[in-house]
């Protein structure tokens, strides 16, 4: 996969306008069970870097991801910056230097950016974070690039990241605002494990349509 400047300008833009439109959403499920701004902040976070996408497409992938982790850093409020922050600049670290990427070098990045998160957020799959959805689609991309089983991949990575997100629905938050509501937090969806859900799809709709 060759992630030319023109294809990853338009995951930015997909990524963002998937934000935007949903900002709503992800701030009414986050009021439930947390700061009730995580809508908003991932917005202004993404219209950022969809403003700056010149700049970053002009770089190459690993420090354009670097790039655009540390802006979600500094732009976006509350946790949820500083995790989406060190997802994109574990994978950009990880990524391949002037030559496209392979499967497996996307598995190793996905794998590399849900371990920093792991350590930044002190959490793990299973505790109703957006982890409950990026382990399972970490896992998928894992398993195809070392079995070699890419049929129905996009398929199979959107179902990882729907049922991941739907899992998040009985459990009780361990991490985060959300766990200080105890019992409370069940029933509810996890807002981060909702945009993680969002972005995942928007990210394999650009790649669908790449020649």
């Amino acid at each position: 996969m060759d992630i030319t400047p023109e294809l990853l300008g338009r995951l930015i833009d997909r990524s963002a306008s998937a934000v935007q439109a949903h900002a709503s959403h992800l701030t009414r499920l986050d009021q439930a069970i947390g700061d009730g701004d995580h809508g908003s902040n991932l917005a202004r976070g993404f219209v950022d870097l969809s403003a700056r996408q010149g700049e970053l497409t002009s770089l190459p992938l690993g420090e354009a991801l670097r790039k655009m982790g540390m802006a979600l850093v500094m732009k976006v409020g509350g946790a949820s910056g500083p995790l989406y922050g060190t997802l994109l600049i574990e994978m950009g670290k990880a990524a391949p230097e002037g030559r496209a990427v392979t499967l497996s070098d996307l598995a190793h990045m996905v794998e590399q950016g849900v371990a920093g998160l792991k350590r930044r957020g002190k959490s793990d799959r299973g505790q109703k974070t957006m982890l409950d959805v990026l382990c399972p689609v970490a896992d998928e991309i894992a398993f195809a690039a070392t079995a070699g089983d890419v049929d129905d991949l996009p398929s199979r990575v959107r179902e990882a990241a729907a049922d991941g997100l739907e899992a998040t629905r009985p459990m009780q938050a361990t991490r985060g605002r959300a766990s200080y509501l105890g019992e409370r937090s069940i029933d509810h969806l996890d807002p981060g494990a909702a945009s993680s859900q969002l972005l995942i799809e928007a990210v394999i709709a650009v790649l669908e349509e790449a020649p």
